[in-house]
C-alpha cells in the first residue's frame, strides 16, 4: 500500500452511484410497494452496503482500513432505472472515493440479487464517482505571483564545515514541491544579532523566512531568543500543529521550540534541526499554511 504515514487527517467527503436498470414498470411498483418475494429491496441493498463499505479493505488490496464515520444511502426512481446515490464521510490521512463507489457497486448487486428471481433482464450501470471533497485537492492556494523563501540552516558545527546540512536541503526540496521558490540559502552559526540580522533583512523581499536548528535546549539553542522580539505576531496554531504532528511519531517532539509568526507580510518559522524534525514539520503545516497569505492581503476565509 501507498505511504500515507506523513499526511494529516483532514475531513474527507466522496459520494458515488450506481445505476439498476430493471425491464418492465412492474418490478418498480414491487420494490415501491415492498412485495418483491425475497424482502425490501431498499433495506437490504441498504444494509449490504453498509456492511461493504466497512471492509473494503478486504476487498481491494491497495485500500487503507480507515474508519468510516458517517455513510448516507439514497434512492431516485427515473422511469425504469434505480439510482443509488452513495455518500461516505470520515476524516482521516486518505480519501474515500474508492469505498463510496464499493458501497454503491453492492448495494446495486444486492438489488440485482433479490430482483431476479422477478426480471431477467436487469442491467447494472455507470458506477461511478460523482463527488470528493478533503485532502490537498480541497486546500490549494493560487497565487498571481511566486511565493520566495529564504531559508537560513543555524548550526555552529556546519557553519564550521564539521558536518553536511541534510535539514536545510529537504526544507528547500519541500518548498519547491509546493511552488515555492528559495531565493537564498544560507549556513549561519548559532548567534542571536546574526539571525535577528538576517530575519529583518530578508522578510523585507521574501513571503516566508525559514530557520531549520536553534530550537532544541542546549546553551547554543537561541533561535526561538532571537526571533520573539522580532515578531509582530505569533502563530500558536502553527506551532502547536507541528508539535502535536511530531509528538505522534516521535516522543522527542515535545522538547522543540518551534516558532511561527509574522514580520510584516512575511511568515517567520523556526523548525527543528534535525532532518525528521524538519521534513515532518514542513509535512505538518505546508501546504496549507499558505493560505496565510491569502489572510494577510485581507481576504477571509469564505471568499476564497
Amino acid at each position: 500500500m501507498v505511504d500515507i504515514t506523513h499526511k494529516i487527517s483532514t475531513l474527507r467527503v466522496a459520494t458515488a452511484t450506481a445505476i439498476v436498470k430493471v425491464s418492465r414498470q412492474e418490478t418498480v411498483d414491487a420494490v415501491v410497494n415492498n412485495l418483491v418475494p425475497k424482502g425490501n429491496v431498499f433495506e437490504m441493498a441498504k444494509t449490504a452496503g453498509l456492511f461493504a463499505v466497512k471492509n473494503t479493505h478486504l476487498s481491494i488490496p491497495d485500500c487503507h482500513p480507515l474508519p468510516i464515520e458517517y455513510t448516507a444511502v439514497e434512492y431516485n426512481i427515473e422511469g425504469l432505472e434505480i439510482h443509488i446515490i452513495f455518500k461516505v464521510k470520515t476524516v482521516y490521512k486518505t480519501g474515500v472515493e474508492v469505498e463510496a463507489m464499493h458501497g454503491a457497486s453492492i448495494v446495486a448487486l444486492t438489488m440485482y440479487d433479490m430482483l431476479k428471481p422477478i426480471d431477467k433482464e436487469i442491467e447494472i450501470s455507470t458506477i461511478k464517482l460523482v463527488n470528493k471533497e478533503g485532502g490537498k485537492s480541497s486546500f490549494k492556494n493560487k497565487f498571481s505571483n511566486v511565493i520566495k523563501a529564504a531559508v537560513f540552516v543555524c548550526s555552529d558545527s556546519i557553519f564550521a564545515g564539521d558536518k553536511e546540512d541534510r535539514s536545510g536541503k529537504v526544507i528547500v526540496e519541500k518548498l519547491d514541491s509546493y511552488g515555492v521558490e528559495t531565493s537564498h540559502y544560507e549556513i549561519i552559526p548559532d548567534e542571536l544579532d546574526i539571525i535577528q540580522e538576517k530575519t529583518k533583512a530578508f522578510a523585507k523581499d521574501n513571503q516566508l523566512v525559514i530557520f531549520t536548528g536553534g530550537t532544541g535546549l542546549s546553551p547554543r539553542d537561541v533561535t526561538p531568543e532571537a526571533l520573539a522580539p522580532l515578531l509582530e505576531s505569533r502563530i500558536p496554531g502553527i506551532e502547536e500543529a507541528i508539535r502535536n504532528y511530531g509528538q505522534q511519531r516521535m516522543p522527542y517532539a515535545m522538547l522543540s521550540r518551534t516558532v511561527a509568526g509574522t514580520l510584516g507580510k512575511t511568515v517567520v518559522l523556526a523548525l527543528p534541526g534535525s532532518t525528521n524534525g524538519a521534513r515532518e514539520s514542513m509535512d505538518a503545516v505546508f501546504p496549507h499554511l499558505l493560505h496565510v497569505f491569502h489572510i494577510l492581503k485581507g481576504k477571509n476565509h469564505d471568499s476564497l
